[in-house]
């Protein structure tokens, strides 16, 4: 199969930090350009390494045959946006080589390439142009840009008083129906609202797979890169960490943030000075992990059973106590609530993990927290508190994939719990 794309050994380096004092105006550029040569022979040699050098992509190769989807996800620095640049041609690397085989169409941002004070009708001509589309291959495609935009009364209206969702519909639309072998997607769609999102995911399928056009799909929208993707490459810190099947690499990715946040909760510090109960058992340290693997981690699926590692030091005797979870919402609402039906004991001074999962629950998509409690009893018979602690154990729960493919939808006013699918009967 004809590769689309061909990057080899892909380089990009920029120059940071400030111009030391008094280096500033003529004389300074004219003496940086006279020593330029010399300074550049050192630096080849070995002889002379630039602090200041900052690598935005290292070393990075791979191949997009025609016809595919790539996803490129990574953390925000990881060099995502650089790449998309120079197969653009935006930019040019600083090292390595990138071959594209036929004409590219870019979104990067909103807007680029509209001039803010020509009509939005104008605006198609012009990008269109910009895309190297002759004026009879945009008057062939006119009609099906206005009626995918879905703005057409808005169509000589000067596009700087467009909305940026208005700009977003009529830039996706241009670029998606002009028929560039390559379309490039950073993360644009994250501006429009959810149907029209949907509708922009099927028209990319058309493009891919009923038009065998390559797109290259940047998001931070794990769902919707799985239900687009035929396949995806991870970037960290610029360099490629891997690439095959978006399900793996989506889970590796959530492994490597996870990694970066926080999933243990050092809370030893409190000794003495306990907020709530009466401090014969207090929780020391929070771990949260999965428990399916043990693995730590932040980021869940909705149906992922979720492990909490509690560390309790007995101050004084603690016997027949239980670990209550109870899981909120960002905005501190609680959700759900787990008491641990084995009963624990500690003498004093004695310090012991106890490991408590979170299951049969359908959390939406969606940051929660939560608050575990150390105590012995029950609500309705009188409960002791010994300890309380709150905001620990952060975790994500990653959008889902809806049965039609598309990216999983839920309205926060909703709530946070998702009830499976009821039986419908009529009864009368």
């Amino acid at each position: 199969m004809t590769n689309a794309i061909t990057l080899d050994s892909i380089g990009k380096a920029y120059q940071i930090g400030v111009r030391a004092p008094g280096e500033d105006g003529l004389a300074a550029a004219i003496r940086s350009t006279l020593t330029a040569p010399i300074r550049n022979l050192r630096r080849l040699s070995g002889a002379e390494v630039d602090a200041r050098t900052f690598w935005a992509l290292r070393d990075v190769s791979f191949e997009v045959p025609q016809g595919q989807v790539l996803g490129i996800v990574g953390r925000n620095g990881a060099g995502k946006s650089t790449l998309l640049k120079i197969l653009s041609r935006i930019t040019e690397p600083t090292e390595g080589s990138a071959r594209v085989r036929g004409r590219i169409a870019s979104l990067l941002e909103v807007g680029t390439g509209f001039h803010p004070e020509l009509t939005g009708r104008e605006n198609v001509y012009l990008n269109g142009a910009i895309l190297g589309m002759s004026r009879a291959e945009i008057d062939a495609k006119y009609d099906q840009i206005v009626d995918f935009a879905e703005i057409e009364q808005f169509l000589e209206t000067p596009v700087k008083r467009y909305s940026s969702g208005m700009f977003l519909r009529l830039a996706f639309a241009v670029a998606a129906f002009l028929e560039p072998e390559i379309l490039v997607i950073d993360e644009v769609l994250a501006v429009g609202d959810a149907k029209f999102q949907k509708k922009c995911l099927g028209r990319m399928r058309e493009v891919s797979r009923g038009d065998g056009r390559t797109v290259l799909f940047v998001s931070h929208n794990m769902a919707t890169v799985q239900a687009l993707c035929d396949r995806c490459v991870l970037l960290d810190k610029g360099t490629l960490k891997a690439d095959g099947k978006p399900a793996e690499i989506i889970e590796r990715y959530h492994d490597l943030a996870a990694g970066r946040a926080s999933t243990v909760y050092d809370l030893s510090n409190r000794a003495g000075a306990w907020e709530f109960g009466t401090g014969a058992a207090m929780v020391t340290r929070v771990e949260i992990a999965r428990a399916r693997d043990g693995a730590p981690s932040a980021f869940f699926a909705s149906t992922d059973e979720i492990e909490l590692r509690c560390t309790v030091n007995a101050r004084e005797p603690a016997d027949a106590f239980r670990i209550a979870v109870i899981v909120k919402r960002a905005d501190g609402t609680p959700v759900g609530a787990s008491f641990g039906p084995d009963a624990c004991s500690l003498g004093a001074g004695e310090t012991g993990t106890f490991r408590v999962r979170l299951g049969d629950f359908a959390l939406a998509a969606g940051t929660y927290s939560c608050e575990l409690k150390v105590g012995k009893g029950n609500p309705a018979e009188g409960r002791t508190e010994f300890d309380a602690v709150d905001d620990v154990a952060h975790f994500e729960i990653t959008p889902e994939t809806a049965a039609d493919g598309s990216a999983g939808y839920w309205e926060p006013a909703w709530g946070a719990v998702r009830f499976q699918a009821g039986e419908t009967e009529r009864i009368a």
